[in-house]
């Protein structure tokens, strides 16, 4: 056996034989896409209304009948105009509606709780669409890669990005890390062996273990949270195997920077946990940042992964259409890599 091989031994049956990360490593990411997919929704499935009728019509008749069979509202019976504030305050509706009738024709006017802008926003464009479908021209929507607005759509390519971070960069940084502190990385490199050698002996269990974590992570998204099946999962995967590379090589630069294990957590949770989900697009469009931000999140590996994972697993287009985004990613490894054995040398 090779020494090569001698060391990714060492580091898989180190890995092993830490059962507790292990098991964390492997549920953490079916936890997390379950609780995204299902348990975190920004749907809204229960918006109680009430409605003001100053003249009752056909048409405010039919109305209100399309409300009552409609499985996403609650039809709360209706309401003189004096009682919808108190109604609203105390929490007993979340929207009303008032239909009133001017110079023969009906007028509709929507009164929402905003205190939460989601329910607001969403209730709203239910009622308009509920309201709208009642008219003599009726106005016809349709809904593309998403028909059902499955919160799940947006999620997975986000939980996806933030997961092979803390996977890749946080446990290959603190795992060198430890063996600095331990001495047996002092040991390793007066040995014959090169640095690159026992570099990619680190990387290469890692790297197996977060394939392993993208089957799953792919079986979960095609089939519990029924994400569109395609010949586009090739690209899916080797477009997330170079996200994988690029965050083996973040964790090995933060492994030059940090002393300890604590350090190196901390390094990785400023550098990463927070930028993922603030400034990657991940639960924020990118586009409705200040210009600064939308500049600063350039830098951002996840920005430009979540982006083309939306694309190739939502949209299901070729790889042509995310080409920016590959090009940055593999820009972004190669100049992270050669920084980081460059500085492993160095510490050397």
């Amino acid at each position: 056996m090779s020494i090569f091989q001698s060391l990714i031994k060492k580091e898989v049956l180190h890995l092993m034989r830490d059962f507790r990360t292990i098991t964390v490593v492997l549920v953490m990411p079916v936890v997390l896409l379950s609780l995204f997919g299902f348990a975190i929704s920004t749907e809204v499935n229960d918006v109680r209304v009430v409605a003001v009728v100053e003249q009752s019509t056909d048409e405010t008749r039919q109305i209100i009948d399309r409300f009552r069979a409609n499985s996403y509202f609650t039809f709360k019976g209706i309401v003189t105009y004096k009682e919808v504030e108190n109604i609203l305050r105390k929490g007993e509706a979340d929207a009303a509606v008032v239909f009133r009738t001017e110079d023969g024709k009906m007028k509709h006017q929507i009164i929402v709780d905003a205190s939460n802008t989601n329910m607001a926003q969403t209730s709203t464009a239910y009622l308009e669409s509920v309201i709208n479908s009642a008219a003599s021209v009726p106005v016809v929507t349709t809904t593309l890669y998403n028909p059902q607005l499955k919160s799940a759509y947006n999620f997975v390519p986000g939980i996806m990005g933030m997961i092979f971070i803390l996977i890749c960069a946080m446990m290959t940084s603190v795992s060198i890390v430890s063996e600095k502190e331990s001495g047996t990385m002092n040991l390793l490199l007066v040995s014959p062996v090169r640095p690159w050698t026992i570099i990619l002996g680190k990387l290469i269990p890692y790297f197996l273990l977060s394939c392993i974590i993208l089957v799953l992570m792919l079986l979960l998204s095609y089939t519990v949270l029924g994400l569109p099946f395609s010949a586009s999962v090739i690209n899916v995967v080797w477009v997330t195997i170079l996200y994988v590379v690029l965050a083996l090589a973040l964790g090995l630069l933060i492994s030059t920077v940090a002393s300890t294990q604590v350090s190196a957590l901390l390094v990785s949770g400023v550098m990463f946990m927070i930028p993922v989900v603030l400034l990657s697009g991940m639960i924020f469009p990118v586009e409705n940042m200040p210009l600064f931000l939308q500049w600063f999140s350039c830098i951002v590996p996840a920005r430009w992964y979540i982006s083309a994972m939306r694309v190739l697993m939502i949209q299901q287009l070729p790889v042509g259409h995310v080409l920016t985004e590959v090009l940055v990613l593999a820009g972004m490894t190669l100049g992270v890599m050669t920084l980081a054995i460059k500085k492993f040398n160095v510490k050397k």
